[in-house]
């Protein structure tokens, strides 16, 4: 799912597909060999280490990721196996799809699951007719829920449509996250607000969804600031913008896909507002060549020049 308008049902569906072949497994440190950067073994057992695995196992052991990608493979699983012998855990939390490991935690980190919150917002009584933006893909899922009834217009019969955005890593790229968030219905660019009242949590315990409904209504009353803000933005004049964005993606740190992104949407909504150029950054969420991950952050960028605008 790549930003296209669908239902909440058939996200959980996508999520349902996804999770088939997924299991998770405790599993003892003295159990473990590397044969190398890309796979392990567990007992007698190989299984391959997927990107995210890879990168949590070097920064846990302390050895730089890009200097392992250097190495031969017989020297990877040396560097690796005598800084696995100190671990200082006697145990870790190793996320699986299928043979391979997508992830790999302490057991004291506990992730949330798509299905989890999805079955949450079934629970708060969000149906599966429900309209609804996702991005999703093995790594993240953004999930944007809209409200018709708080629907309004900018710049004539521009509509725009405001609600909620969640946030989720199963592998841990990013705590589960609530925002708020407003969809240009012409073009579906999504725009995810950076509120005061934005929550976010550490994965240590799934009891943090109880607390969603209040998370979710705190956000939700935000909405008004942030159509006052777009409103704003329609009247502050930016003269040199493709300058402008350069600096934006120096400030926010955007990487060559992200940035080859904001370069393919700019045609598409150049202008000389800070309207336009926040809209290039919520079109870019919709590259192609672009992870779930780096669509969202496209549009929480969207959103954190908007918190600029006065």
């Amino acid at each position: 799912m790549k930003g296209k308008l669908t239902t909440l049902g058939k996200v959980m569906e996508k999520v349902e597909r996804m999770s088939v072949n997924c299991h998770d497994q405790i599993v003892p440190v003295r159990h473990i060999e590397f044969n190398d950067l890309e796979s392990i073994r567990i007992g007698t057992e190989v299984h391959e280490l997927r990107h995210m695995a890879q990168r949590s196992l070097s920064y846990r052991l302390g050895v730089p990721l890009q200097y392992l990608k250097k190495c031969p493979p017989d020297l990877q699983a040396q560097n690796l196996n005598h800084w696995l012998a100190r671990e200082r855990n006697e145990d870790l939390y190793l996320r699986f799809d299928g043979d391979d490991v997508r992830a790999v935690f302490t057991p004291r980190y506990v992730p949330v699951d798509n299905m989890t919150v999805l079955h949450k917002l079934a629970e708060m009584g969000f149906g599966e007719e429900l309209e609804v933006q996702c991005h999703l893909d093995h790594e993240f899922m953004s999930l944007s829920i809209l409200d018709q009834g708080q629907e309004f217009a900018v710049n004539g019969n521009d509509r725009v449509r405001p609600g909620i955005s969640i946030g989720n890593s199963e592998i841990g790229l990013a705590a589960l996250s609530i925002s708020a968030f407003l969809l240009r219905l012409v073009c579906t660019n999504g725009l995810i607000s950076k509120t005061e009242v934005e929550a976010s949590y550490r994965h240590i315990s799934t009891r943090i969804l109880d607390e969603f409904p209040t998370a979710i209504g705190d956000v939700g009353a935000k909405l008004l600031d942030e159509k006052q803000r777009l409103q704003f933005s329609l009247e502050s004049e930016v003269r040199e913008p493709i300058a402008t964005m350069k600096s934006f993606n120096r400030q926010f740190q955007l990487g060559k896909p992200e940035v080859e992104a904001v370069e393919w949407a700019w045609p598409q909504e150049q202008g000389e507002t800070m309207f336009h150029v926040i809209n290039a950054y919520t079109k870019a969420a919709q590259y192609p060549r672009l992870t779930a991950e780096s669509g969202y952050r496209l549009q929480r960028v969207g959103g954190m020049i908007l918190g600029m605008v006065n």
